[in-house]
C-alpha cells in the first residue's frame, strides 16, 4: 500500500509518503516562533500548523513522485499531543480522506516513535522499548505488534524536558537538548557529579532532582565560570540523564529476560546516550536498534510506517473499502494504548 502520513502533534508539521520502495519522502517544516518564549506556545503552534500543512503535504507528495489518488491510506497523529496542534492534522487528514474516498487511520504518537524503527530494521518479538522525548521517558514491553505493557515511566519531568529546562537555566536558547549534546562533546563528564534519580531503583524514572541539584550548583558560580566550564557542566548533565537511561534499560532487559531492544524519541539522537547504548550491546551481547537522525524526532515517516503496520496486523482481515464502508472515521486499534 502506499501510504500518507501526517504529524502534527507538537511543533513540526511533517509529512511523508511510504511505498513498497520504502519511505520516498519525509518532510518536516519546522516552527521557529517559539526560540522567543524559550518554549512551546500552543495557540501560536496550532496557527503555524494551519499555515503549513497543506504545502508541507504537496511537497510530501511531490519529492516521492505520488499523485494523492494514488494512495491508499492516510495516516494521522491522533494524540498524545497539544489539543490545537492535533485537530490541524486530524482535520486536514478527514479532509483528504472523504474527497478522495481514501481509509483514514489514527495513530498512537508513541507507538510510531517505536515502530520508526521498523522502517530500517527487521523488528523481533518480543523486545523493550525505551521512548525518551521532551513529554515522554518510559519503557515499554512489547510482546507482538501493538501488544504493549508499561514497565516503567517518569514520575515527573521527561529527560528531554530536563534537557530543555537545564539548557534554560544555562542560557542556552530553545530547544538545548541539542545544544547540550553539541556542548557536552568538548567537556568531561566527570567533571562534577549530578544526582542520577532512582538509578539503584526499579525501572521508573525522575529527571526532577536533577533539574533542581544543577540550579543550586549554579547559584555557586560566578556567570565568567559557568561560561569558562559550560562544555564540562552539559557533559556531566548529559551523563546524569543517560547513564539512568542505560542502567534502566539494562534492568528491563534483564528481569523480562528480552535480549532485543529498541531505542525511540527525539533523545535517542543524543550522541552520549547512543554510544553507551552501543557499549551495552556489545557488553552484554544483546540486540538494541536505535533509529537514524531523521526518524528520531517528530516526522512523517514514523506516522506512515505505523500506518503501514496497523493495516498489515490488525486491520488485514478488512479491505478499505469495507472499512469506508462502516463509515469514514479513526481506526485506532483496540487494545492497552501506549500513553
Amino acid at each position: 500500500m502506499n501510504i500518507l502520513g501526517i504529524e502534527s502533534s507538537c511543533d513540526d508539521t511533517a509529512a511523508s509518503v511510504l511505498t513498497e520502495a520504502g519511505v520516498l519522502s519525509n518532510v518536516i517544516a519546522s516552527q521557529s516562533i517559539h526560540i522567543q518564549f524559550g518554549g512551546i506556545v500552543p495557540e501560536l503552534a496550532s496557527r503555524a500548523h494551519h499555515q503549513s500543512i497543506s504545502q508541507t503535504v504537496d511537497q510530501a507528495l511531490s519529492e516521492a513522485g505520488i499523485s494523492i489518488e494514488d494512495i491508499d491510506g492516510i495516516a494521522v497523529t491522533q494524540g498524545p499531543g497539544l489539543m490545537g496542534s492535533l485537530l490541524v492534522g486530524l482535520s486536514f487528514a478527514k479532509g483528504l480522506a472523504l474527497n478522495y474516498g481514501i481509509t483514514l487511520i489514527g495513530v498512537n504518537h508513541m507507538d510510531a516513535h517505536i515502530y520508526a524503527n521498523a522502517i530500517e530494521h527487521k523488528l523481533e518479538y518480543p523486545f523493550i522499548a525505551l521512548t525518551v522525548s521532551g513529554g515522554h521517558t518510559q519503557l515499554t514491553k512489547i510482546s507482538a505488534p501493538f501488544q504493549h505493557e508499561i514497565i516503567g515511566k517518569t514520575r515527573d519531568d521527561a529527560a528531554g524536558e530536563a534537557f530543555d529546562k537545564i539548557g534554560k537555566i544555562l542560557g542556552l536558547a530553545y530547544p538545548a537538548g541539542p545544544k547540550i549534546d553539541a556542548l557536552a562533546k568538548d567537556g568531561n563528564p566527570a567533571f562534577k557529579k549530578f544526582p542520577q534519580g532512582l538509578v539503584h531503583e526499579g525501572l521508573d524514572f525522575s529527571f526532577s532532582g536533577l533539574k533542581t541539584s544543577v540550579l543550586y550548583y549554579l547559584q555557586d558560580l560566578a556567570p565568567y565560570e559557568i561560561q569558562q566550564h559550560l562544555p564540562d557542566i552539559c557533559a556531566s548533565v548529559s551523563e546524569a540523564i543517560t547513564e539512568v537511561l542505560v542502567k534502566k534499560l539494562d534492568r528491563a532487559m534483564d528481569e523480562h529476560g528480552i535480549s532485543r531492544a529498541v531505542i525511540a524519541g527525539g533523545v535517542s539522537a543524543n550522541s552520549m546516550l547512543r554510544d553507551k547504548i552501543d557499549e551495552l550491546s556489545k557488553e552484554k551481547s544483546v540486540t538494541i536498534y536505535t533509529p537514524s537522525m531523521a526518524f528520531c524526532t517528530d516526522n512523517g515517516a514514523m506516522i506512515a510506517q505505523t500506518g503501514a503496520l496497523l493495516f498489515q496486523h490488525v486491520y488485514s482481515t478488512k479491505k478499505p473499502a469495507e472499512l469506508l464502508a462502516e463509515g469514514l472515521r479513526l481506526h485506532p486499534y483496540a487494545g492497552q494504548p501506549s500513553s
